[in-house]
């Protein structure tokens, strides 16, 4: 997966969460699944801007990015922010 690709995700991921809060602002819904998806949708985001970092600070050191894969979401979701 190169870079383009993981900022394609990232702007999917987010177009859907902006979608499913707007959604629940109007009152359109609010339903449990919703707030599950949307719990998905960060964990999801959040992986991948862990990805994206770590494959430029290989770039920047001069390893190959290629070789960066990505953290489990559970890794990734106990980072202090």
């Amino acid at each position: 997966m190169d870079d383009r690709t993981i900022l394609s995700r990232i702007s999917e991921l987010v177009d859907e969460e902006h979608r499913l809060r707007a959604q629940a602002q109007s009152a359109q819904v609010g339903t449990d699944p919703d707030a599950d998806r949307l719990r998905e949708l960060e964990e999801s985001l959040d992986q991948c801007w862990d990805l994206l970092r770590r494959r430029r600070a290989a770039r920047a050191s001069g390893e190959d990015p290629e070789a960066t894969g990505s953290r489990p979401k559970s890794e990734v979701e106990r980072y202090l922010q």
